[in-house]
């Protein structure tokens, strides 16, 4: 049984309350600053699962007048909230870490905090499974963000905790504030990765090469199941995706000879022939005879833009 992708965010809430709580705990006992560190990213979880069921919600909202083609884009909002507000987190921690390196205090009950901490990245580790599996099937950028942050929550969480033993054991008090700021760089280039893929999607990036394998497999197979004399055309297609929807338009050239109602019923055919063949595409296909090009492509060839 999969969880909707609601249902998976407010679970993320709960778990980042958790690990709040967890990880400041383990913090607070050891006097480490690579858990307390970690305990602050946890609070940008908060936030970002927060920020993100707020975005998804908006999403399922169907069209309507001010936005006939949904609200399905808000989820790269939350996308690059959340990037962001790693990249903040990040900065925050690297400040207070070059404060502790340049004091360094002794760590202090180091085997209830790390229990702590390792617990509560199993937490963190057990939801981002839960995450990516819904995100793929969703096809939810919102879902796969919280993923990652929560995955790169527990790497460099095991990071701390494999730092503190060396402490322990070393007795270099300058390991635990430097492996504090090589967690900050960490979550910095998470945070980049987030805010750019989010920008890609409010710029109405292409669909995926496997996507568009796939709609071009669609349309030949489509036209070589026509019979002898039927021959059809397909160019000029553009894709893109907004959240969870896929939109393609492209143009359908047909014998100049046919009637209206022999072209759009074998178009009808064809945009639910795509969307079986792709999950939450929307199909657009304008119909042109063989020997005629669409005006846009005739301004493309003759000035090299649309």
């Amino acid at each position: 049984m999969t969880l909707t992708p609601k249902t998976l965010l407010r679970v993320s809430v709960a778990v980042a309350l958790v690990t709040i709580v967890l990880k400041g705990l383990a913090g607070y006992m050891t006097n480490s600053m690579g858990l307390i560190s970690d305990a602050m990213e946890s609070f940008v979880n908060l936030a970002s699962a927060m920020f993100a069921l707020a975005m998804v919600t908006i999403a399922e909202r169907p069209a309507d007048d001010d936005h006939p083609y949904g609200h399905h884009k808000a989820e790269y909002f939350s996308s690059g909230f959340e990037g962001i507000l790693i990249v903040g987190a990040a900065v925050a921690i690297l400040w207070v870490s070059v404060q502790r390196l340049l004091s360094p205090q002794p760590l202090e009950q180091l085997g209830w905090g790390l229990a702590l901490s390792v617990f509560s990245s199993g937490l963190n580790a057990a939801l981002a499974v839960m995450l990516f599996r819904a995100a793929r099937i969703h096809r939810s950028i919102a879902l796969e963000a919280d993923g990652r942050h929560l995955m790169t929550d527990v790497w460099t969480s095991a990071a701390v905790v494999i730092g503190i033993v060396g402490v322990h054991f070393s007795g270099w008090l300058w390991l635990d504030p430097l492996l504090a700021i090589g967690v900050a760089l960490n979550i910095v280039r998470e945070g980049v990765k987030l805010v750019w893929r989010s920008s890609q999607g409010l710029m109405d990036k292409a669909l995926d090469a496997d996507t568009l394998a796939i709609v071009r497999a669609t349309l030949d197979a489509f036209a070589a199941r026509q019979p002898e004399g039927s021959r059809l055309r397909f160019d000029d297609m553009v894709t893109r995706g907004a959240g969870q929807r896929r939109f393609a338009d492209l143009h359908m050239h047909v014998p100049g000879d046919w009637t209206l109602q022999r072209a759009a019923s074998l178009r009808d055919e064809l945009e639910q022939a795509l969307m079986d063949a792709v999950p939450g595409l929307r199909v657009t296909i304008q119909l042109l005879p063989l020997t005629m090009e669409a005006r846009a492509t005739q301004i493309v060839e003759e000035h090299g833009h649309p």
